[in-house]
């Protein structure tokens, strides 16, 4: 039988329950058509009443916007359309005011090309700042054409690297995007500059911590071609030469030291490409690097596998249910002493209720909250996408790929898609590509906040809002649910009710070892939480449309229960998208 898991020292951000903000989305407060600052605090008792007790704002710093803020030519400033550094400073207050902490995004693995940085790393292979990015000679192939240094492939297509002609060597951007640089992470300079500009000063003015965009790219390997695996094209697929490099952890020790360690914070890492066995190391707590990681095997499990990263892949409830059991031992003291996070949506993810379960009109309310349930249930920190608690869903299917969906992410995919099957004669590849897309496209989570039924969805007074507002905030929208006629049974009365759940039961839902029964069913998932003073909570979720049996386990068949989940059936077989969760009281 598993051992609970022990916090001898709990930390804030363990019982936290952590809520996600993409600012341009969130609320306009100026009529512009683009959220912003005073927004997200206009908001705050909002989210207050929702329960969570933690904010995560996305970059909102001074940005040209080429991947809406990942891209940041100013640490130290805000991106005018959000608003200023007061602004920002007025929303911690108002965040600590009511109890609640506030997160930002930290995004150091690169920068603008905007940012001075660069345009004096640029400037001259003479520059004191030109090895604080990576550079590199070209190569020449046999007839004299010039190449790039290696035949890393980008996320969506081409070459990884970039020509600069001002010094005629090539740069080095992440996969997704060119006119973000990466920094070089060996200059010791670069380091505390990043420090000092991106965190202390943020740190400071009462920010609580970050989530850490890609966390373990700081370290590349050598720049030496990779395999061919692809002979379409010379560009070969090399997240594993970006990721989890040489130095990785000598540099988050030293970030942690120099940094996170001075104050009462969360580090939350983004952790891509990353095999469960190495992930400990990032979270050990004796190893003084992050809190917890997101991981990406569940968010990766119905795409991304193959040559078009969007496309649509199959997937079983048994790969769902072994992902889970392994994300939960991290946090398991027999195997160390590290900490785990439990999501399904974030700005970089469709609509949980679309790809996991069923957004169909008879089904989206029960499927919503059978999500919140296994979210809200697992040990770990929980992060909740905006939106995600009034059971947001895609864009429709009618939306024009070409006109509405503008992630760059999303148009750089589709670019190569339509290409590649004009090329090679594959016509099937436009109805794959859209079906992907429709289903898992990073824009459907970046559409505007549905707050309530007037023009625009209360998200703006502007009708050009940056993003088409979804049709469907007629139905769906947190006005109607939280005052409105069916406000006690919505999806947001029902995140609010297992939040509070998860807060009068942290020893079994926070802190309780994690247990999978019935491994081999299909159709639902059943897991047992269990305290260190034996109180047991059973979990049982229909990921399915039609009814499923379902029994006690033998061990629990004498004990006195308690159901605190019932929204479905409530006894008998599961209905459709049901989930049940019951506690020991005896």
């Amino acid at each position: 039988m598993p051992s609970a898991v022990v916090s001898p020292q709990p930390k804030w951000w363990k019982s936290a329950v952590v809520y996600q903000i993409y600012p341009a989305s969130f609320c306009d407060s100026n009529g512009d058509g683009v959220g912003d600052i005073n927004g997200i605090t206009s908001k705050l008792d909002y989210l207050k009443g929702t329960g969570v007790t933690c904010i995560w704002v996305s970059p909102f710093f001074q940005s040209p916007q080429k991947d809406m803020g990942y891209d940041i030519s100013d640490y130290k400033n805000v991106h005018e359309p959000y608003g200023t550094v007061a602004d920002v400073e007025r929303l911690i207050e108002g965040c600590h005011e009511r109890g609640l902490k506030v997160i930002f995004d930290l995004v150091i693995n690169h920068t603008s090309d905007q940012h001075h940085w660069f345009k004096e790393s640029r400037s001259s292979k003479d520059s004191p700042k030109r090895d604080w990015y990576h550079w590199a000679p070209a190569r020449y192939d046999a007839d004299g054409n010039r190449q790039p240094p290696c035949n890393w492939r980008g996320a969506f297509g081409g070459s990884v690297w970039e020509w600069d002609e001002t010094t005629e060597e090539c740069e080095l951007p992440p996969p997704l995007h060119p006119e973000q640089p990466d920094v070089n992470w060996e200059n010791a300079d670069l380091r505390r500059a990043l420090y000092d500009e991106a965190i202390l000063f943020w740190l400071e003015r009462g920010c609580d911590g970050f989530r850490v965009d890609t966390v373990n790219m700081y370290s590349k390997h050598e720049f030496k071609d990779v395999p061919i695996i692809d002979p379409a094209t010379p560009w070969q697929p090399a997240a594993e030469k970006f990721c989890n490099g040489p130095r990785m952890h000598d540099y988050l020790r030293e970030m942690n030291k120099e940094t996170f360690s001075k104050f009462d914070c969360v580090t939350i890492g983004e952790l891509p490409c990353t095999p469960f066995d190495q992930i400990l190391d990032y979270v050990s707590a004796a190893n003084a690097e992050l809190s917890c990681v997101i991981q990406f095997d569940l968010a990766d499990l119905d795409h991304g596998r193959g040559r078009f990263t969007l496309l649509k892949q199959d997937w079983e409830l048994s790969q769902w249910k072994e992902i889970t059991r392994i994300s939960q031992s991290i946090a398991d003291p027999n195997l160390g002493d590290g900490w785990t996070t439990t999501y399904l949506e974030n700005h970089d993810q469709a609509r949980s209720v679309t790809r996991y379960a069923s957004d169909a009109p008879e089904h989206r309310v029960n499927a919503s909250k059978m999500l919140a349930t296994y979210v809200l249930s697992l040990t770990g920190t929980p992060l909740v996408y905006q939106g995600q608690e009034i059971g947001m869903k895609n864009c429709p299917q009618d939306w024009s790929i070409d006109k509405e969906f503008i992630d760059v992410g999303t148009v750089n995919c589709w670019t190569e898609i339509k290409q590649a099957a004009k090329e090679e004669n594959k016509p099937e590849l436009l109805k794959l590509g859209e079906e992907g897309i429709r289903l898992t496209a990073r824009d459907h989570a970046r559409t505007p906040m549905q707050w309530d039924s007037s023009p625009q969805a209360g998200f703006s007074s502007n009708p050009k809002t940056w993003m088409r507002v979804m049709d469907s905030y007629i139905e769906i929208n947190a006005a109607s649910q939280v005052k409105g006629e069916g406000q006690r049974s919505s999806t947001h009365a029902f995140y609010r009710h297992m939040i509070a759940l998860r807060k009068a039961h942290e020893d079994v839902f926070v802190f309780g070892s994690f247990e999978l029964l019935d491994v081999t069913n299909p159709h639902t998932m059943t897991y047992i939480k269990r305290s260190t003073s034996g109180k047991i909570a059973l979990i049982v979720l229909n990921f399915t449309a039609e009814d499923q049996p379902f029994e006690l386990p033998t061990e629990l068949k004498e004990r006195k229960l308690d159901q605190v989940v019932d929204f479905g059936a409530g006894s008998g077989p599961l209905a459709a998208f049901e989930a049940r969760v019951f506690i020991t009281s005896d």
